[in-house]
């Protein structure tokens, strides 16, 4: 069973609705009002990424269970580890958000998301896949960063060969949540159409009712 101090936790319930792990990732926030500013952040502690990664699928209620109390045993540890998963949540929102408009990177979001690609490629392994080979990752049992390898290698794969053009940012009020656009006409405008696209509606809606009673 899932501890109730990672349960009860905000990212817990995050909503994955990207459709890329990196990108569920770089959500984790109320919203990106812009480039470098984040609004109502929820990666404030270790056991907020456990949460996280839990809700994600890359750890399931024994693996959260024990890097919780990893975390506990050695809490500088975890507290470099969530210093480096909030730069790399922050890289990958920046790297989106400067490729959709088509500027240049910065070189210090290339270099985070380089740095953690690099450490999570030693626990890479070569696997024999359905007709096909795979690229696995080691489960390391007491790794407190191993919930970022399969982040950081996600950002290194969609940002080098995804079609970005696909990349889209959804324009809600003070959203900026990021995510792929796979719909056959590339016609998909928000995060999540219940929330977003709901408040948008209703404004619309509104606002057609006041144009109709002046």
């Amino acid at each position: 069973m899932l501890p109730s101090a990672l349960s009860g936790r905000p990212p817990a319930q995050a909503k994955q609705v990207a459709g890329r792990l990196c990108l569920d990732f770089a959500n984790l926030v109320g919203g990106w009002p812009d480039v470098a500013r984040a609004r109502a952040d929820r990666l404030n502690e270790y056991a907020d990424l456990l949460a996280w990664a839990w809700k994600a699928g890359l750890a399931d209620d024994a693996a959260a269970a024990r890097l919780w109390r990893e975390a506990q045993r050695r809490p500088r540890e975890a507290e470099a580890v969530l210093g480096r998963a909030r730069r790399l949540r922050d890289a990958v929102h920046a790297l989106a958000w400067t490729l959709e408009r088509g500027a240049r990177p910065r070189p210090a979001d290339l270099d985070v998301l380089a740095a953690e690609a690099l450490a999570a490629r030693p626990h890479q392994r070569l696997v024999a896949g359905e007709g096909r080979l795979a690229w696995r990752l080691d489960a390391d049992r007491d790794a407190l960063d191993g919930p970022l390898w399969a982040v950081a290698l996600s950002a290194e794969d969609y940002f080098t060969s995804a079609d970005l053009s696909r990349l889209r940012s959804c324009p809600g009020d003070e959203c900026g949540w990021h995510f792929e656009d796979a719909t056959r006409n590339r016609s998909r405008q928000w995060c999540d159409m219940g929330d977003c696209g709901n408040v948008a509606k209703v404004r619309r809606f509104r606002s057609r009712q006041r144009s109709a009673k002046g």
